[in-house]
């Protein structure tokens, strides 16, 4: 058997778990059954937000999507590839100053803020993800915080837009020139369809080769390079993905929040999306994504307590790392095997 060979087979199941997989139907719901507990509060989430405070509560909940996008995309890095990047956030304040400069210019049609989003955003990854792949470890940390604070400055100085002030969008993005995303109702269901469909995305990557070899690379890179796997082509594709996902996100909370500053970008903002990866459990997919919601809730439940919310939700999330080895999917993974 050649090394690529062995490469492909590496991942390969055990016996048990092999087994564990076969079951049709029953067995797919005791592996998926966080998943679709969570995509299914998502898709019936406002059927019962109407015996409440419906915009509210709706709101609420499409930003939980929203930065559940965002923390899968940095999953796909973090989780499966070890890159910790400090500066992910700058996608998500390109994704949103590309709606709010073209709307801004009376561009307003959806489909070319998602052209010039998807394009600025990968552009950028793969500039900056070109050098800071470069280097290992904490210097990978600080290249990314470094680019990502250049852009929020860059942001910060664009006076025509806000500048620190930010700028207010008229109307969310239009389609055909319809303005269908104006009703809460229809914006909530394409951010959750956006949501299913980079989860499903996401996950097809992980499962394929592409996926294997990043996992690999994660563990030995230079055993990976030695029997013909450039590790760095790799991660710097998935750099790209990741980044380009990020600036979907950053597209939707600009026409969530119909505002867009400089704050999108931040530095705060980055260690945010890291908290809800860590917390849901890295390498999961659907942990960032659990992990979204729980930050997304309790910042709202603790903020309307205390102006000092923080200082309870930091013991917590020592806790969870000290207690909760694997994030919330950890625990839940060693609960079902008891």
């Amino acid at each position: 058997m050649s090394d690529t060979a062995k490469v492909t087979d590496a991942k390969a199941p055990s016996p048990a778990r092999a087994k564990e997989r076969e079951g049709g139907l029953s067995g797919f719901l005791r592996r998926e059954w966080i998943a679709l507990l969570l995509i299914g509060f998502f898709l019936f989430a406002p059927a019962f937000a109407q015996f409440g405070a419906e915009g509210y509560l709706l709101s609420l909940v499409i930003r939980a999507m929203i930065f559940a996008i965002a923390a899968m995309s940095l999953d796909l890095i973090l989780g499966y590839g070890a890159l910790v990047s400090f500066g992910h956030a700058a996608f998500l304040g390109i994704g949103a100053y590309a709606v709010g400069i073209l709307a801004a210019n009376a561009i307003n049609d959806v489909f070319v803020q998602l052209l010039v989003t998807v394009l600025a955003s990968a552009a950028f990854a793969a500039v900056t993800g070109a050098i800071s792949l470069r280097t290992k470890g904490v210097y990978f940390i600080m290249i990314t915080l470094a680019f990502a604070q250049m852009a929020y400055f860059f942001t910060t100085s664009l006076a025509a837009y806000g500048g620190d002030d930010g700028m207010t969008l008229r109307t969310r993005s239009l389609v055909f020139g319809n303005n269908w995303l104006r009703d809460t109702h229809t914006f909530y269901y394409l951010t959750f369809a956006m949501m299913v469909g980079v989860y499903l995305l996401l996950r097809a990557i992980v499962a394929s080769r592409f996926g294997r070899v990043l996992r690999g690379a994660k563990e030995n890179p230079v055993r990976m390079q030695a029997i013909g796997f450039d590790p760095y082509r790799y991660q710097l594709a998935a750099y790209v993905i990741a980044g380009t996902i990020a600036g979907l996100a950053g597209f939707l909370l600009a026409n969530h929040m119909q505002f867009v500053s400089p704050a999108a970008m931040g530095w705060h903002r980055s260690g945010e999306m890291i908290i809800m990866v860590v917390l849901g459990g890295m390498g999961t997919l659907i942990g960032p994504m659990l992990g979204a919601a729980i930050f997304i809730f309790l910042e709202e439940i603790l903020a309307r307590i205390t102006e000092d919310w923080k200082l309870i939700f930091g013991p917590f999330l020592v806790l969870v790392a000290l207690f909760a080895r694997g994030g919330i999917m950890g625990l839940a993974k060693r609960w079902r095997r008891k």
